[in-house]
């Protein structure tokens, strides 16, 4: 989807529609079809608007070669003008005749590097109607807010201008879509038609529609403050070192009295306040090359003192607390387990010897089949010394806040353990 006008964006260019904006010398688009051809994708169709010739003279039908880089495109692509706006799906039921199988639907003016070949996969073993490709960013709280269980199925769609609850997932949709031409069978009345609103939000709680949580780098451009981060990171290397083809690292994060203050077996929100100068360290973690993910033994659970359900309040607290101030984790890992008896309200079944319980490291083992992450190259972050051995039995470096001679690093605060980590 090609069509939009960039008017938020057009202090950068104004002259050329925003998915010619150029990233490190070749346009934003140019990138995208290369990242869809070298992976298989090579049927494509663009829907174009305002200066739309700017496209269909450098791109033609894909056969040629780029003015910029000297290579050809290697795809075969198709156009549809929108001679009046349709808003920012209208021109899909205009083409729905080309559309004879599941597509992909994704917007032309966000950097990316993505393996397709997965996040396809996902949509085709989940078998719904629409997956959308989602993530954690830095603004969740003016961002649309997407909510799923525990399968992936979309449960609730917060969109920008909804009440949402005072704290939630960072869970935000990218803009990449996989779609069944099912959803264009009926055509909502009205000239423009509205993509999120009136096609895939209705979809919520019905179980066809699916969310791909991914940690891939997916950002628009839409601003020019956000047009100089993305090109600092393509500078810098990391929109393609986040593509989950690639080998990951992370900085893996205890919870408790690394992230939030230290209260003893924590129960409730009330209880959750972050440290001082975490947000700022999660912040240049997101800026690195390595994932934030948080790996936390919760025998809370086991005790029968938190449900799930309440641990996952805490850690929307945490998510949202996070975000506010720019910040947000890639994952989160917790053992639900605790090995002793005796407790009130203990839940039997999870009074168990476990691999995942620190020190043991099968949260750490988990993350990286995952998300794809070298151990040998990431690092975990701890307070204590059952954090500082998990890390070894994970094959990772090491950080304690505090003192453990067995850490690769001793540090006063989780800020100082990033600031030691990246240099």
């Amino acid at each position: 989807m090609a069509g939009g006008r960039g008017t938020r964006i057009s202090s950068v260019a104004s002259d050329i529609p925003k998915p010619m904006i150029k990233i490190d010398g070749v346009p934003v688009l140019e990138r995208e079809i290369c990242c869809l051809a070298s992976q298989g994708y090579d049927d494509i169709l663009i829907t174009v608007g305002h200066l739309g010739r700017v496209i269909t003279d450098y791109f033609g039908d894909g056969s040629g070669v780029s003015p910029v880089t000297g290579r050809p495109f290697g795809v075969n692509i198709e156009y549809y003008f929108e001679e009046q706006p349709l808003g920012n799906a209208g021109a899909l039921f205009e083409v729905r005749g080309k559309l004879k199988e599941d597509f992909l639907l994704l917007n032309a003016d966000a950097i990316f590097d993505v393996d397709f070949n997965r996040f396809t996969a996902y949509h085709r073993r989940k078998g719904g109607l629409a997956t959308l490709f989602t993530h954690p960013n830095s603004h969740p709280y003016d961002s649309g807010l997407i909510v799923a269980d525990e399968s992936g199925a979309v449960t609730g769609w917060l969109t920008k201008e909804d009440a949402r609850p005072a704290y939630y997932k960072n869970r935000v949709n990218a803009g990449l879509h996989v779609l069944s031409p099912q959803l264009l069978e009926c055509r909502p009345a009205g000239q423009k038609v509205d993509l999120d609103r009136q096609i895939l939000k209705p979809l919520a709680g019905a179980g066809s529609m699916f969310a791909y949580d991914s940690t891939e780098y997916v950002k628009d451009m839409g601003t020019p403050e956000r047009y100089e981060a993305v090109c600092r990171d393509f500078a810098d290397g990391i929109v393609h070192k986040r593509n989950l083809r690639n080998r990951q690292k992370a900085v893996f994060l205890d919870r408790d009295g690394t992230i939030n203050r230290y209260v003893g077996f924590l129960k409730n929100t009330e209880q959750f306040e972050l440290l001082e100068g975490v947000g700022q360290a999660v912040r240049r973690i997101n800026a690195s090359e390595y994932l934030a993910i948080v790996v936390t033994n919760q025998p809370v659970i086991a005790r029968g003192e938190v449900t799930f359900e309440g641990l996952s309040e805490i850690h929307n607290k945490m998510e949202t607390l996070l975000g506010r101030e720019g910040a947000y984790v890639d994952g989160i890992y917790f053992c639900p387990h605790h090995p002793d008896g005796g407790y009130e309200g203990e839940v039997a079944a999870l009074k168990c010897e476990c691999s995942c319980r620190k020190p043991r490291a099968g949260m750490l083992f988990k993350a990286a089949e995952e998300h794809n992450i070298d151990l040998s190259q990431s690092w975990m972050v701890g307070d204590s010394h059952t954090d500082v051995e998990c890390g070894i039995n994970g094959g990772c470096r090491t950080a304690v806040i505090g003192r453990d001679d067995r850490a690769d690093i001793e540090c006063e605060s989780l800020l100082d353990a990033v600031n030691k980590i990246l240099g």
